[in-house]
């Protein structure tokens, strides 16, 4: 099918998230925010019961028989599809036979949620099909559930959250326990530039739900539901009795909560250059801590972090690879985006890929 037979188009955003990085599955806080790249499907009702989806990302078309009750068990990319699906299924919906399109202009394995983008994109489909509305939060659940057991990754609430929930010119201040939403402008004068290290990600590849477990674990020892529930009164003296890895573990969730709330005053208050002294401490707490990062992040964080125009550089999503996000000043944005590239190249020894980028809206019907 080729956009011009399209009856409709539905575009859903990646996510780069400020500050907030493995916090979510621990009740926590986060603060992400939608980008201007994303997932375009073009969508077209068809006859019969199959959902018919194509994309350029990879992998040939997927078939999903809409008269039959879905459930688990496909391994290629058609499972984001079939999980949310199966989510609308649930809920009794009744959905229509249909062809699908995606393109997409989001490095895939890049942690920038196309995972997510795929999944609330395929939602809104869904409701643009049906010609009814989930509620946002449900809608962004009904995602996050299609990912853990359809997938099988064991992911928080942000990503979902953040495609479905996100306002232009906003950040998103999330806590992922009362599911609250607070949506943070982000001032005129600074601009975003996304880096990627080139590094493939796979979250479902063990090491996300190993650190997940792990920081069950502390939270087991420490005697509570979760480490959001650890007091910041007696947080130092319980993480001194915890084994080596659950301490470190427990101490970067703890401490990357106390850098959202912090991230999200500054921005308040326009001080950019707190704003980005908290992107650098999450970083390395990612970095020594938690263990999720990699060489490349790492030397491109240090190479950007020391240009000058540059407030803060981290990666951002699961790890493992992917990106890296820089917060700069506007009105220097050409020049800064130029003496990064020039500095990841002479670090790495190859040119990064680099864009700039804007919060833009949630996923929606163009």
């Amino acid at each position: 099918m080729t956009a011009t037979r399209a009856e409709f188009e539905v575009f859903a955003p990646g996510r780069v998230n400020l500050i907030g990085e493995h916090t979510d599955y621990n009740d926590g806080l986060v603060m992400p925010l939608a980008i201007d790249r994303g997932l375009r499907i073009a969508v077209r009702p068809r006859g019969g019961s199959l959902a018919v989806v194509s994309s350029t990302m990879g992998g040939p078309a997927v078939e999903i028989d809409l008269a039959r009750p879905l459930a688990a068990g496909r391994g290629d990319w058609g499972r984001y599809v079939e999980g949310v699906l199966a989510g609308f299924q649930r809920l009794g919906w009744t959905i229509p036979a249909f062809e699908a399109a995606i393109t997409a202009d989001l490095p895939a394995g890049g942690g920038l949620s196309s995972s997510a983008a795929l999944e609330v994109g395929i939602a809104t489909v869904v409701e643009e099909l049906c010609g009814r509305r989930l509620d946002p939060v449900a809608k962004a659940l009904l995602c996050q559930r299609a990912e853990h057991e359809f997938a099988g990754v064991p992911c928080g609430i942000m990503d979902q959250f953040a495609v479905t929930l996100a306002r232009r010119g906003h950040a998103l201040r999330i806590d992922c326990r009362s599911h609250a939403v607070e949506h943070v402008p982000l001032a005129d004068d600074v601009a975003l530039l996304v880096i990627d290290s080139g590094v493939k990600h796979a979250l479902a590849d063990g090491g996300y739900a190993a650190r997940r477990r792990e920081c069950q674990s502390a939270a087991g020892m420490l005697g509570v539901p979760t480490l959001r529930d650890v007091s910041d009164a007696n947080a130092e003296a319980a993480l001194r009795g915890l084994p080596d890895v659950e301490r470190r573990r427990a101490r970067h969730v703890l401490g990357e909560n106390a850098r959202v709330l912090g991230f999200a005053a500054a921005a308040t208050r326009g001080d950019w250059q707190a704003a980005g002294r908290l992107m650098h401490e999450s970083h390395t707490s990612l970095r020594d801590d938690f263990e999720v990062s990699c060489r490349e992040l790492d030397l491109i964080c240090a190479a950007v972090g020391g240009v000058a125009g540059v407030y803060g550089c981290r990666m951002t999503g699961g790890g493992f690879g992917g990106c890296a996000v820089a917060l700069l000043e506007r009105r220097a944005a050409d020049e800064v985006v130029a003496a990064a590239r020039a500095a990841c190249s002479a670090t790495l020894g190859h040119e990064p890929t680099m864009f700039p980028t804007t919060p833009g809206p949630a996923a929606h019907r163009t």
